[in-house]
């Protein structure tokens, strides 16, 4: 059974850094692709950003291209966000998920999701 735990939230001021980290237990994380997803208050979920398995494609939506970098580190089996130069847009609790689809959702497939961590960018 796939379990998820993220780490490395909390506060920043904008044009800091922060660094997430999404920990996977029972699989291996290089044969899974990661998504991580983000929800802000009063807003829809959206995808961030997403690692692919064995090939290890990336993808990233259009804000934060430049800024943020996803990797894996397959001997720690863990999946990394490093967010750099943060706005405050990219305030929310971020979510690493065991899925790549922009709705997070895939038909036929049993999803895993981690508790998330709470990012906050402000002045």
């Amino acid at each position: 059974q796939v379990q998820l735990v993220e780490s490395g939230g909390g506060l920043a001021q904008p044009g800091e850094s922060l660094e997430l980290s999404c920990a996977v237990s029972g699989f291996r994380a290089e044969w899974l692709a990661i998504g991580w997803f983000r929800q802000a208050p009063g807003k829809e979920r959206e995808r961030v950003s997403c690692i692919s398995g064995a090939e290890g494609i990336t993808y990233y939506r259009d804000s934060v291209k430049g800024r943020f970098t996803v990797s894996r580190d397959n001997g720690l089996n863990t999946v990394s966000l490093k967010m750099d130069t943060l706005e405050s847009d990219d305030t929310g609790v971020y979510y690493c998920a065991t899925v790549c689809t922009d709705s997070g959702t895939a038909p036929g497939v049993v999803t895993t999701w981690g508790q998330g961590t709470q990012v906050t960018v402000s002045a």
